[in-house]
């Protein structure tokens, strides 16, 4: 992943077949980031922590393996 300044004058180059995704529009401003988790509040982030432990999150199609949060 990249993020890039507002200036014109970007190029990319890939070195071989490749796929890109390119998502643009207004910044969504700060962003608290631990782990797996993003949020806008660090009190979100700990209700996530929670709601992980207990399993609320939906399961990932294919997936058996549960992941454990990592130590604080």
């Amino acid at each position: 992943m990249a993020a890039f300044t507002p200036d014109p004058g970007i190029e990319l180059t890939a070195i071989e077949d490749s796929r890109l995704v390119v998502i643009g529009g207004k910044p969504l401003g700060k962003r608290t980031v631990w782990w797996n988790l993003v949020a806008t509040r660090k009190d979100l982030i700990e209700r996530a922590k929670t709601a992980w432990k207990a399993g609320l999150f939906p399961s990932i199609p294919g997936e058996t393996e549960f992941t454990p949060l990592p130590e604080s």
